[in-house]
């Protein structure tokens, strides 16, 4: 397997423990209940380690943008599934803008690696 498919794969699965990890963040309770803090925690570093790893093969600025904008993503519609939390026109606007301007970088960009 390729080391630009194997470095996009840990950014994903970091992308994922990351998301995972801020819905135990709020389980947590503000750090009140022992074992979703400890999840949190274990989920953050983990995705922090295949991020790093993923800096390995991917340049920084692309790495960050999908990182930030999946996790946007991601994290909105766990908390409205989840967490029966509502997004209102701004936020929908907001969150496609980001979409967007992660999707020209990697389809005009010349630094994403391909």
């Amino acid at each position: 397997m390729s080391p630009t498919i194997i470095a996009y794969g840990y950014l994903a699965i970091a992308i994922i423990c990351e998301v995972i990890g801020t819905s135990f963040l709020v389980k947590s309770e503000q750090f009140t209940r022992l074992l979703p803090t400890l999840t949190m925690g274990v989920l953050y570093v983990l995705s922090f380690y295949l991020l790093a790893q993923s800096l390995k093969i991917i340049p920084l600025g692309i790495a960050y943008a999908l990182w930030a904008g999946l996790g946007i993503v991601l994290t909105s519609l766990v908390g409205v599934v989840l967490f029966k939390q509502s997004l209102d026109i701004a936020a929908v606007v907001g969150i496609a803008m980001i979409v967007g301007g992660v999707v020209v970088m990697n389809l005009f960009s010349n630094v994403v690696v391909h």
